[in-house]
């Protein structure tokens, strides 16, 4: 019996559910984990695009992106993740995305 990796298990619980926000969270992250962050930076893009308020999305996207060099993109995705958390009430993780952005600068 072969024992399947984290990543499998993942991909295959999305490929029954692929707009499964927490999967996806969950994939992306393992590609953080992995140092793929190119990888990493389009399951959190299609996570947000999935479920525009999964505001963690917009946050390690951006970081994924930033570690990229892709400072832009980072930026654009971030200002998004701040309205996005503003109108859920999330002041800390508007605030954290916030600081990411002017950390860019």
């Amino acid at each position: 019996m072969t024992v399947k990796s984290r990543r499998q298990q993942l991909e295959e619980m999305l490929a029954e559910d692929p707009n499964d926000a927490f999967l996806r969270y969950g994939l992306a992250m393992d590609y953080v984990s992995a140092g793929d962050d190119a990888t990493a930076a389009r399951h959190f893009h299609d996570l947000v695009q999935a479920d525009a308020a999964y505001v963690a999305g917009y946050m390690q996207g951006g970081q994924a992106l930033a570690r990229l060099g892709r400072t832009d993109e980072a930026r654009a995705l971030w200002q998004r993740g701040v309205a996005q958390a503003r109108a859920q009430g999330n002041a800390h993780a508007a605030e954290e995305m916030t600081g990411m952005i002017d950390g860019l600068d």
